[in-house]
């Protein structure tokens, strides 16, 4: 059974503009996706995602499985975590492997050797899952989605998971809040089910700042009068750890008299506000520290109204960070601007 969900916001990335009369995103440099709204990391976000990794490792009860946003700044955020787990267990395998083989030879009058039935642990790879992807202010244009999966498969060679089908998919015209809550909410809920029913005891999200907002409020019921409470916290590279409420890992169950394992990915997400949370409910214990990164906190995120790009006035594109008085793009070093929170 699910008792601890690790998340963490993607590492500091470069920029882009969007042109809020017709939908139209231009990086200033071009993803390798070629998606408009699909910047890489910086090499500042690079060093975050390695310092991060080193957090990740050392976590207890270690990561068992991860999903992501298919977005290439979320990928390359948990890629040096998930490269090192893969790294470790292939040495593992390898050990057990001639250990194996000594015992088989030493021992053949007396029986198979202990372990060699032992089933090997799959390497740990990247559960791609829409339902964490980037959040959209609704519109009457298409917003862009990541790439396919076999490009990004070609940028990060065994790292997804290929077969996995994502939970939920968000409405390419965007949402409002409450829509982008009750988004993370379904797909929590499929997501916490699905680890329940395989025994995974402890997973990482990797998303994006308003999600990660949403998925601190959801998770633990706590939703407040105003969408721009500064409440849960979305950092770059910043970790926080949800733990499942006791009474719920005491009885086994889903929180709403649903025995966990009749929880299935299609059925609709539980009441979660009031305090009851996602899946009965979890405490947050660490909300995006940052004691592990050497600049700190950066890139602090809060929600500003709902963005929409309906009856938004023409004009010249909005940078999604950093803007000066002067109307000018920003270097994306001012802080968090109109469209700062992905």
């Amino acid at each position: 059974m699910l008792e601890v969900i690790y998340v963490t916001r993607h590492g500091f990335r470069s920029n882009w503009l969007v042109d809020p009369s017709n939908g139209s995103y231009t990086p200033y440099i071009r993803s390798p996706t070629g998606v408009g709204a699909d910047p890489a990391l910086t090499a500042h976000g690079v060093d975050q995602a390695n310092e991060l990794a080193v957090r990740l490792l050392e976590l207890d009860p270690p990561v068992e499985r991860v999903y992501s946003s298919l977005y290439y700044r979320c990928l390359q955020t948990v890629e040096p975590f998930v490269r090192k787990t893969q790294e470790a267990a292939a040495v593992a395998a390898a050990q057990t492997t001639t250990s194996s083989s000594s015992e088989s030879s030493s021992s053949s009058s007396t029986g198979p050797a202990a372990g060699a039935g032992a089933a090997a642990q799959p390497p740990l790879k990247i559960r791609g899952e829409m339902g964490l992807g980037e959040w959209y202010g609704s519109a009457d244009f298409d917003h862009p989605v990541p790439a396919p999966l076999d490009k990004l498969n070609e940028l990060f060679p065994g790292l997804l998971e290929l077969g996995y089908r994502p939970a939920v998919t968000p409405n390419r015209k965007g949402e409002s809040i409450d829509e982008l809550h009750d988004r993370v909410a379904a797909a929590l809920e499929a997501l916490i089910a699905e680890c329940d029913r395989e025994g995974i005891r402890a997973v990482l999200l990797c998303s994006h700042a308003a999600v990660i907002i949403a998925l601190g409020r959801v998770l633990t019921g706590q939703m407040p009068d105003s969408y721009d409470v500064e409440d849960f916290k979305c950092f770059t590279c910043g970790l926080s750890v949800y733990r499942r409420r006791r009474q719920l890992l005491a009885s086994g169950s889903a929180g709403d008299g649903t025995s966990v394992d009749q929880r299935r990915r299609d059925d609709p997400p539980c009441r979660w506000q009031g305090g009851r949370g996602v899946s009965g409910g979890w405490d947050c214990e660490l909300n995006s520290d940052c004691q592990h990164l050497s600049q700190g906190e950066e890139r602090g995120w809060k929600f500003s109204g709902d963005e929409s790009f309906k009856h938004v006035p023409m004009g010249p594109g909005l940078l999604d960070v950093g803007t000066s008085s002067s109307g000018m793009a920003g270097s994306g070093e001012l802080g968090e601007g109109v469209r700062g929170k992905l």
